[in-house]
């Protein structure tokens, strides 16, 4: 790279052509393009679904879901039944660093864009493919979120004991996915590095889901433990849930020892980290319902706001419940500057904080097929192969 393409990004230079649509595969994206690589969003003639994902919109009219994931990409409208359209795609796919795409398995085949004909003209690629279900006996399956959430167990744990299972408030494993495809991509690109040799990175929803769940996919798979839904609650903590204060709920976190004294002591009650029922976290879990009603009556002297000043001032993690707008308030007074307008587009910052070579915001999400001329253009003048 030359010191003006690290100014753009430490994937500056790379081409990604970006099949995808929706949130896993575009969110994936735009974290490369905000790094540097040039994404190349290819879309049908009607557009990514997002972009009709309304209300909200911005006061464009312009859906908000589709401005979340699509900043700094370019955007060529490609009908894959015309030849012409399919000549340009299969074009961009032979000179492209990474192709990625989260059409159902095979779904691609039929216009010569699967990962075989891929490789055969572009042995260096690194494709990535995103399904919901992997390519063996779920390949026929619709890949949604939702859905991915009902079968993986995600719901049976969110909700209250007694009450109806509930999803995420947010497309959780879709997020997740795109993550795993942007670390899939950067070890196969490193592999590439090294040897100069594609690979395909096959990422699906529910293989993610069920990493992402973690503990609780544990407590199965190790020790035969089914778990449940527990409201706020935790499995294995306790306290370590929203608990009621003399005006709302306040979110306390006590996940060791040293910090349930610090909360009991704060609390006015420090005998309790003595007490033989409450002085370890498994004694605690085993009686949570006994310790629950001592905190609360000290809770209840107080306000949430007057409780976080004083839990936090000593150290016990704690945290009120904010709405979105409190979050980002939130984030804004801590100096995280969590907002960055992109050509007149509100978005929000890319996570990833680099010292030499920081994300770029150039690009505001484009519309359909905006720059096909442009793209056409550099397909032609540059040629067929990488």
């Amino acid at each position: 790279m030359t010191d003006g393409d690290m100014q753009k990004g430490p994937l500056s230079g790379l081409v990604v052509a970006d099949f995808s649509r929706v949130l896993a595969g575009p969110y994936c994206t735009m974290l490369l393009a905000d790094l540097g690589a040039d994404v190349i969003k290819v879309e049908s003639p009607e557009g990514d679904d997002t972009r009709r994902w309304v209300p909200p919109t911005d006061d464009r009219g312009v859906g908000t879901y589709y401005l979340s994931v699509n900043r700094n990409k370019r955007s060529i409208a490609l009908d894959f039944d015309d030849p012409d359209d399919n000549a340009v795609a299969r074009a961009l796919a032979a000179r492209a660093d990474v192709f990625i795409h989260n059409f159902r398995p095979g779904g691609l085949r039929r216009f010569g864009l699967d990962y075989d004909a891929v490789r055969a003209v572009n042995p260096g690629v690194v494709y990535c493919s995103i399904s919901g279900f992997g390519s063996a006996g779920g390949a026929s399956l619709p890949g949604y979120d939702l859905l991915v959430q009902g079968v993986s167990g995600l719901m049976s744990l969110t909700g209250a004991p007694d009450g109806s299972p509930y999803r995420a408030g947010v497309a959780v494993f879709d997020v997740m996915a795109g993550l795993h495809s942007t670390i899939g991509i950067l070890a196969a690109l490193r592999h590439r590095d090294r040897n100069g040799q594609g690979q395909h990175v096959e990422i699906n929803l529910l293989s993610t889901a069920l990493s992402a769940l973690v503990n609780q996919t544990s407590a199965y798979v190790a020790g035969g433990v089914v778990p449940t839904r527990m409201g706020n609650a935790h499995l294995s903590l306790y306290p370590y849930e929203p608990m009621p204060t003399g005006d709302g709920d306040l979110i306390i976190a006590a996940g060791n020892d040293r910090q349930f004294r610090k909360l009991v002591e704060a609390l006015g009650v420090p005998e309790l980290a003595d007490d033989e029922q409450f002085a370890t976290v498994a004694a605690r879990n085993n009686n949570r319902v006994d310790l629950r009603p001592l905190l609360e009556k000290r809770l209840a002297t107080a306000s949430a706001q007057e409780w976080f000043r004083t839990l936090s001032g000593v150290g016990v993690p704690c945290a009120p419940i904010n709405d979105v707008r409190g979050g980002v308030e939130l984030a804004d007074e801590l100096g995280l500057q969590p907002v960055v307008e992109v050509g007149g587009v509100n978005t929000i910052r890319h996570p990833i904080r680099l010292s030499e070579t920081p994300a770029r915001y150039d690009l505001a999400p484009p519309a359909i097929g905006e720059h096909s001329g442009e793209i056409r253009e550099w397909i032609t003048s540059e040629g067929a192969t990488r």
